[in-house]
């Protein structure tokens, strides 16, 4: 339910296409809709730009088809993160236009597609291959929302030199989300190297001492480079999410 939409459903009442009973029915279901066990946020599109996240883990499959179900009968762009391909296979059953990306374990509509501002891209980079599916739910989920990204993986601070060849890149991005696990360092670097606002996530990548992200967690929080912003560890649609608003201010 965005502005488009209520503006079409009122067009309608107006030129009698609509009854002043369906007119109100549907402006019921305007701000959520009750399922039982979910209630749905269909006026998240209107307040925030873009329509409510599922997020899958923790849910049932049938839970999970029912949820993107109703929300395809209102909008062209839906994301449900941290969803395996048997979800996935399922929630295609009923909505055939659906995607899936394995790297990054997410199920999404992109079907409108809103033109994108080349000028300005987010970067998305990571230390290791090993970051790859964090920074893969934080590349798609920025794309999907309307904004350029480039990808730039396997650059951390063990070789250092593959970071400094990309100097020209870092200074034309226009965000950039740092994406690292072990002892989290290449936020820091960058943030060092970058006039950019940077989006550090942390990944459970590691060995034990890594406590499952914790260890990259505090040194991206410690960074004495300005201007970089931490999210929580392994949360890349939150990273993408933050990126794509900032991307967006003043167009």
């Amino acid at each position: 339910m965005d502005e488009q939409r209520i503006s079409d459903i009122l067009n309608k009442f107006r030129s009698g296409e609509l009854s002043e009973a369906d007119t109100v029915s549907q402006l019921k279901k305007m701000p959520y809709e009750e399922l039982g066990f979910a209630k749905i946020d269909h006026h998240r599109a209107v307040r925030q730009g873009f329509p409510e996240v599922v997020f899958c883990q923790g849910k049932t499959t049938p839970q999970v088809v029912e949820i993107v179900k109703r929300l395809a009968v209102h909008n062209k762009n839906i994301l449900a993160t941290r969803a395996g391909r048997d979800v996935y296979e399922e929630v295609k059953k009923i909505v055939p236009e659906a995607l899936y990306s394995e790297a990054a374990r997410l199920i999404y509509l992109y079907q409108d597609k809103k033109p994108v501002n080349e000028d300005k891209f987010v970067l998305v980079m990571t230390a290791g291959t090993s970051d790859i599916p964090v920074a893969e739910e934080a590349a798609l989920t920025a794309e999907v929302m309307g904004n350029r990204v480039v990808r730039v993986f396997d650059v951390g601070v063990a070789g250092i030199h593959r970071l400094l060849a990309q100097h020209d890149l870092i200074m034309q991005a226009n965000v950039i989300i740092v994406v690292a696990g072990m002892e989290g360092a290449l936020a820091s670097v960058v943030g060092g190297m970058a006039d950019k606002p940077i989006i550090a996530v942390p990944t459970s990548v590691g060995y034990g001492a890594n406590f499952h992200g914790l260890s990259a967690l505090l040194c991206m929080l410690n960074s004495c480079a300005a201007g970089v912003a931490v999210v929580n560890i392994d949360n890349g649609f939150g990273a993408g999410r933050l990126a794509s608003i900032i991307n967006q201010l003043g167009d």
